[in-house]
């Protein structure tokens, strides 16, 4: 599939995604939308979940892509680093807040749904290699090694609850914003990392 086709397919398929739902979404669907056939879509593509993998695939690599142009402009090592990765992290999903729907999709109730195991493991490693470089800022600066793994855990769970309260202007009810709170917790990391 040339690239151009392959961008229109998966824009379709956002567009349906995001409007439907994957339950609501076939690949009969994906394909109207983007003028094509069915057929034309399953010789590229296995199933809408394939689909679905593709455009995540495609949000973590803009993600990577983000924290590391960030971790490249900061100098290395110290509690700079820390920032920029962490910030570079948090700000990609609060400027895309349909990629971080698109994350939590496949979600519905407690368990993962629609990807194989193959493509749930590869979709997790790309998400793992953009909180990777906080946690390495935070192991340079000393910190032990199951302390920064809990501490990347709990970033990302902070950043997660955090987004997902303003994206829902649930976070209006504690006349709070995201940014202002994020910017707090990153601080309290800092102090915990920072050389004493």
């Amino acid at each position: 599939m040339t690239d151009q086709r392959r961008a229109h397919v998966l824009d379709a398929a956002r567009a349906a995604f995001f409007e439907l739902g994957l339950d609501g979404t076939s690949v009969r669907e994906i394909a109207q939308r983007a003028g094509y056939t069915p057929g034309a879509i399953y010789s590229y593509f296995a199933s809408k979940e394939a689909v679905y993998a593709a455009l995540l695939g495609e949000s973590l690599e803009r993600l990577n892509a983000q924290v590391a142009g960030a971790c490249e402009r900061s100098p290395a090592g110290g509690v700079e680093r820390v920032r920029a990765a962490a910030g570079a992290f948090f700000d990609f999903y609060r400027e895309n807040p349909r990629d971080l729907d698109l994350g939590f999709y496949v979600f519905q109730g407690l368990q993962p749904r629609g990807l194989t195991p193959e493509l749930n493991k590869s979709l997790n490693k790309r998400l793992r290699d953009a909180l990777r470089p906080t946690q390495d800022a935070l192991a340079a600066l000393g910190m032990p090694a199951a302390q920064t793994l809990r501490e990347v855990t709990a970033f990302f769970a902070h950043c997660v609850g955090l987004l997902v309260l303003s994206h829902t202007g649930r976070i209006r009810m504690f006349n709070q914003g995201s940014q202002a709170l994020f910017e707090c917790y990153l601080e309290q990391l800092v102090q915990r990392a920072a050389p004493r």
